[in-house]
């Protein structure tokens, strides 16, 4: 059983220091890479499916938590507001607001809907330290967020695409979903009594709840709905997964949001000429950055899909000889945008060195034969233990290059050789 928390120091991923403070992890180079790559794969996904992304400070005033709800309501989870002349700023606990003044910025038009902004950013939330873990409860979080503007009409569809997105995010990454659950305010909260935990507007709770079950019913997916996990302001569909020991938790989210519109007086302008109240789509592919990773190491045990893994290709020269060879397909993979390196027998022997890289995907070992032929050869060996044999290096290197571009776990490809 692997705990996230022990791979994450042993591979260098990433660690704590009590100077910087509990809940704080800092990315080591290899785990950087990790969550660079994850990064730039969640902001390709988005925008091919047309979102544009912004960008937004991570403080706020007092007064715009006021208006959004989340003073009132989720208070004991944010930091305590900072004096600042006359004005009181927070650490923002969520993205939502400054997207909702974003688009409150300029006017819209119905002919721009839906209007799907996406940012990566930082947000902060004043865990207790009893509950705060390696990365997976965190007090600075790197949140794949994104909230959809749109009108009514098109609410059902935008968050069932949502729901198609984060299906492929999990294909790519290896996850699995453990259960979808629709997450409905407390028995009594939300539905006119409100109380300190939910916006009190029954009829917001109605149409929202409807909307989702709707999404979920359209999308085939089975699901079950949980009393006291929703949102403040919303009911929303949570993605659950959990990890080698059992624990579930939640990954991705979606949620139809009729109060903040309300809140901050958003509109667009309808086909009438007249004002019309936008519905807000929240959505978050892989939630944060920090337990999408932690899953990930548990979940492949520090074996990362090899478009994923910090180092992809490790070059291994049997002896001081072959290190030209060795150097030259460094370069060529370096050229190929492959993230290689090499270990020469300076690191120690072949095995030491061989086992040293067993999380790596591939090694190329070259030796004197392969040295001496023609077309520059390399042995490869596998993670997964294969030995396809020798292979011309334009070859091995536009394999890779294959492999990682199609995202998924196989590691070579069947030409009619080893697979």
């Amino acid at each position: 059983m692997h705990d996230h928390r022990r791979l994450g120091r042993e591979l260098d991923l990433f660690d704590t220091d009590p100077l910087m403070g509990t809940g704080l992890p800092y990315w080591l180079p290899d785990g950087a890479v990790v969550r660079h790559t994850l990064e730039e794969y969640v902001r390709e996904a988005e925008r091919v499916a047309g979102y544009r992304h912004v960008y937004s400070p991570v403080l706020g005033k007092r007064e715009l938590y006021e208006i959004s709800g989340h003073w009132s309501h989720y208070s004991d989870d944010m930091f305590p507001p900072m004096r600042l002349g006359a004005e009181e700023m927070v650490l923002r606990p969520s993205l939502c607001p400054h997207h909702a003044l974003m688009y409150r910025s300029r006017s819209h038009s119905y002919r721009e809907l839906p209007l799907r902004m996406a940012e990566l950013g930082g947000m902060y939330r004043s865990e207790l330290s009893g509950v705060l873990g390696g990365l997976t409860r965190v007090r600075s979080i790197q949140l794949n967020d994104a909230h959809i503007f749109c009108t009514l009409d098109q609410a059902v569809e935008e968050a069932g695409a949502a729901l198609r997105l984060i299906a492929r995010a999990y294909a790519d990454l290896g996850i699995r979903a453990a259960r979808h659950r629709l997450s409905l305010p407390d028995e009594g909260q939300g539905e006119g009594e409100g109380g300190g935990k939910y916006v009190a507007d029954p009829e917001l709770w109605r149409r929202a709840t409807a909307l989702l079950r709707e999404v979920l019913d359209g999308s085939g997916i089975p699901y079950e709905a949980v009393k006291g996990e929703a949102a403040f302001y919303g009911p929303k569909i949570d993605v659950q997964i959990t990890d080698p020991a059992g624990r579930e938790a939640t990954l991705s989210t979606v949620q139809i949001d009729f109060h903040q519109p309300e809140r901050f007086d958003l509109h667009y302008i309808g086909p009438d000429g007249a004002k019309h109240r936008p519905v807000m789509v929240h959505r978050s592919i892989i939630g944060s950055v920090e337990r999408a990773v932690a899953h990930l190491i548990e979940q492949h045990g520090g074996a990362f899909p090899a478009w994923l893994a910090p180092v992809q290709l490790l070059i291994l020269p049997v002896s001081q000889a072959q290190s030209q060879k060795g150097e030259k397909l460094l370069r060529q993979a370096l050229r190929e945008g492959l993230r290689a390196e090499i270990a020469g027998p300076e690191h120690g022997t072949l095995g030491a060195r061989i086992r040293a890289a067993r999380l790596v995907p591939y090694q190329a070992v070259i030796g004197e034969r392969e040295a001496e032929a023609d077309g520059d050869l390399a042995a490869v060996r596998l993670r997964d233990g294969r030995r396809p044999g020798a292979v011309p290096a334009a070859e091995l290197l536009a394999r890779i290059a294959a492999r990682v571009a199609a995202r998924g776990p196989e590691l070579w490809d069947a030409r009619g050789d080893a697979a």
